[in-house]
């Protein structure tokens, strides 16, 4: 875990691009600083000079003809409308200040969101496998808002707060030196107080946002799986889970709450005992003719207002460890380093023929779970390749290379004689079409779906790709057409359709290289042959693989390729001669 300091120039940094706008808002709280102050002088004047003997103050005078008598009810009337323009002033700073302040921060962490969200998308598909998304969702949308609440909410009212305290205390010793040094000689004990207390909070917020996040998972598994959980009745095992989870979260809130409520009560009875001996003290002072009457009340106001600021400064420090744990989770996900990284000047591919060559290639996701061992084999531009074997052979971990989701353990791959390594990632990924086995659809229109990745195509190329797909005639007939939705993940069509959907966005994508991964193994015979059929004009002057159980569907390849236990077990060419390899 990052110190403090360390989190707190990372929150500067992340907040650099919006510095005028922190500036402006720093400017503003300076503003209402010297309105704080003089808040309770109209009252003081009221006293001494209105009511009491003293003159009054050269620039209340100044307002005044020459002559005239302190007690004229017009002096009142004007003393009186000073905390009017006093607070008029206050809160069309104040009205200035929200509009600014809301701006900032929300600008902030939009900015800060948007960059975790692409740093994510961008992690490796190993790190998403052990992690999950619920915690990674978790850090973007509930810790990232951490970098608003320290470098705007906590900052600048705690910056403001010392400057006014710092004011209240040169006034204070103005009137009476002695009065400022009692009033602060509760410092030590808050400031003591606020470093016990705020390694306390720390511990327990980083134990409840750990809970939460875990909860949050909860919720995502079950609902995203709710057909499976409907299917076997678990409701009641999923409601306890949740429970269970929230539960541990519930307790850690209490030991929160608990523990600033004990720092609360440390930090209200050190001000409180702080008042009692300066108001015994300057009670006293009164009497043997040290300061007047109305110099009690503003010392008195100024102590109300002195330890307002000075307990704002106690609190901030204790508040903001929440804020800091979750601006070090939030950290902590962007630091996560990508396994498939771009080289600097890795070459730009505008089309590639689509001759692939595996050399030696092996990959293992972790220390002991080798999932590819040895593979080499060539497939000149325009092959259609079959890749047979047991479930868990390695047939899609090997397609998983070839999009570069994973790099090679050992070996290499080449796409027209270059090193996957060597090309923009971006790029790369434009040369491959790639269809499912469960096909993924987005909670948008079935034409934004068949476009996804070709966001330029116009209708009629959408048209035309449901056409070639089989598609077309069932799209028309809903209720919408093309326009209808799909809902999410697609719920809202039948499996062949959602199949005949992802292969039109494979037709309108027409990449050089195509990837099925078994992409009739969950359809009737009737829809199969619809798809097999789209998919052989998909093919066409396409180099493809195609991954399929039953082995009749690699029928239509002219290469058959077999995987067993990672290792590669045989290559049969279209003339049906068949390479075994050793082991």
């Amino acid at each position: 875990m990052k110190s403090d300091s360390a989190l707190y120039l990372r929150v500067l940094k992340e907040a650099r691009p919006l510095r005028w706008h922190i500036a402006g808002l720093f400017l503003l709280s300076l503003l209402t600083t010297p309105l704080t102050v003089l808040t309770p002088w109209p009252l003081k004047i009221v006293v001494d000079s209105v009511l009491g003997t003293h003159e009054l103050p050269g620039m209340i005078r100044a307002l005044f003809p020459a002559g005239m008598s302190r007690q004229d009810v017009i002096v009142l009337v004007v003393v009186a409308s000073l905390p009017i323009a006093i607070a008029l002033t206050k809160h069309l700073l104040d009205l200035a200040f929200a509009a600014l302040r809301s701006y900032t921060g929300e600008k902030l962490v939009l900015t800060f969101r948007a960059k975790l969200f692409r740093h994510t998308q961008g992690l490796s598909l190993t790190y998403h496998d052990t992690v999950g998304t619920a915690d990674s969702t978790y850090r973007i949308q509930y810790d990232a808002p951490s970098i608003q609440w320290i470098a705007v909410d906590a900052f600048i009212p705690l910056v403001s707060s010392l400057l006014t305290l710092g004011a209240m205390i040169f006034i204070m010793s103005r009137i009476d030196p002695s009065l400022a040094l009692v009033a602060l000689a509760v410092t030590p004990i808050l400031y003591a107080a606020s470093q016990i207390y705020s390694r306390k909070l720390k511990q327990h917020w980083r134990e409840a946002k750990g809970f939460e996040s875990n909860t949050m998972g909860v919720v995502q598994e079950a609902l995203s799986s709710v057909r499976v959980v409907k299917a076997f009745a678990q409701e009641d095992r999923e409601h306890a889970r949740y429970v269970h989870h929230a539960s541990l979260n519930l307790k850690e809130q209490l030991k929160l709450a608990i523990t600033a409520g004990w720092f609360s009560m440390v930090v209200g009875m050190a001000m409180a005992t702080g008042t009692a001996v300066v108001l015994f003290i300057a009670a006293r002072h009164v009497q043997t003719g040290r300061i007047t009457l109305g110099e009690l009340v503003l010392v008195m106001s100024y102590l109300a207002m002195l330890y307002a600021p000075l307990q704002a400064v106690s609190q901030s420090v204790a508040s903001l460890q929440g804020s800091l744990v979750s601006a070090g989770r939030a950290f902590e996900l962007l630091d996560q380093v990508p396994e498939v990284v771009e080289k600097p000047d890795a070459k730009e591919l505008q089309r590639a023929r689509g001759d692939v060559q595996l050399e030696n290639v092996s990959f293992a996701y972790t220390p002991d779970r080798q999932a590819l061992s040895g593979i080499s084999f060539n497939v000149p531009a325009g092959s259609r390749v079959g890749i047979e074997g047991t479930t868990g052979a390695g047939k899609s971990t090997l397609m998983s290379l070839l999009l570069r989701l994973y790099d090679p353990s050992d070996g290499r791959i080449l796409l027209d004689g270059v090193d996957l390594r060597d090309f923009k990632v971006k790029d790369l990924r434009s040369q491959f079409a790639i269809v499912l086995q469960d096909p993924v659809l987005f909670s948008s229109s079935i034409g934004e779906n068949i476009a996804y990745g070709s966001p330029d195509a116009t209708q009629d190329e959408i048209v035309a790709a449901a056409k070639a797909a089989n598609a077309h005639d069932f799209i028309s007939r809903l209720p919408e057409g093309y326009d209808t939705e799909a809902g999410e993940r697609g719920v809202q069509l039948s499996g062949g359709e959602r199949q005949r959907i992802s292969i039109a966005r494979a037709f309108l994508r027409n990449a050089p290289i195509l990837i099925l991964d078994e992409p009739t193994s969950s359809v009737d015979v009737k829809t199969e042959a619809a798809i097999l059929e789209a998919i052989e004009r998909l093919m066409r002057d396409r180099t493809t693989f195609m991954i399929a159980h039953r082995l009749t569907t690699l029928d239509i390849c002219d290469m058959r390729i077999r995987i067993d236990r990672g290792e590669l077990a045989s290559v049969t060419t279209e003339q049906r001669e068949t390479v075994a390899l050793p082991g």
